[in-house]
């Protein structure tokens, strides 16, 4: 099995996250707290949590906060930045397939912009199954699997028309590939991204014993700087999607 964790840019993933103008901090935690609502003492599961910066804010929202992933680097990063936050989240190394939980110990779990790095997918929504409590539900957020496609999408600009596009050059093939985290420089370090497209979470999701509640998609919120194209390009910003959020609950 590939070693798909993000350890060899987790220094890097660590202050890009944290930041402010990141796309965890204007997108996604606010769309997601949004979500789930009240999670004052409930038990949260942030599998794959990275640096811990969802961890964080869920924490800080009164959650009970369980944070996970397999590199220890990002662990640390997880530990530090949450040091001050009460009740503090706590940290475990381990991979999304080996939970150090209790059968049926949470009320929800979320898992963000990491299932696409989990190459053992079917075995973690087991997992997430035997730890969640009955009708415990599990958030997945991701890049959208339709738009968002490595190395097979790309905007495009149709000079005719003076219309912006997305291109898609692949959605159903599933593909592993490398991701290089710093293009243009010299012995920059990868990632493996999985694509695989929607049913195939849908369908493992089901046979672990879930159904899909809710699905909603989230846009940039980014304008382009002044120039003949900006109107286009922020128009189709709010076209085309960034992310998915897939919920599902324990059936």
């Amino acid at each position: 099995m590939k070693d798909t964790s993000w350890q060899k840019v987790a220094d890097w993933y660590a202050d890009y996250s944290a930041d402010a103008r990141s796309y965890h901090q204007t997108v996604i935690i606010p769309n997601l707290i949004r979500v789930l609502g009240p999670v004052r003492d409930c038990g949260v599961l942030d599998l794959a949590c990275g640096a811990g910066v969802v961890s964080a804010a869920l924490a800080q929202a009164g959650a009970l906060v369980t944070g996970v992933d397999a590199s220890s680097t990002l662990i640390a990063h997880a530990q530090k930045s949450t040091v001050d936050i009460s009740p503090q989240p706590k940290f475990y190394v381990t991979p999304a397939d080996k939970l150090p939980l209790a059968d049926r110990a949470v009320d929800s779990a979320v898992c963000v912009l990491a299932i696409q790095n989990i190459q053992s997918v079917k075995e973690t929504f087991v997992e997430c199954a035997r730890v969640l409590k009955p009708s415990g539900r599990l958030e997945l957020v991701l890049n959208h699997p339709a738009f968002r496609i490595p190395q097979g999408s790309a905007w495009g600009w149709d000079a005719t028309t003076h219309k912006q596009y997305r291109r898609v050059d692949y959605y159903l093939s599933e593909k592993t590939v490398d991701i290089v985290a710093h293009p243009g420089q010299q012995k920059s370090k990868a990632t493996i991204s999985f694509h695989r497209p929607l049913q195939y979470y849908v369908k493992l999701l089901t046979a672990a014993g879930f159904v899909v509640t809710r699905l909603e998609e989230w846009i940039s919120p980014k304008k382009s700087q002044h120039g003949p194209r900006q109107k286009e390009e922020d128009r189709l910003r709010k076209e085309i999607p960034l992310f998915m959020l897939i919920e599902a609950r324990l059936v």
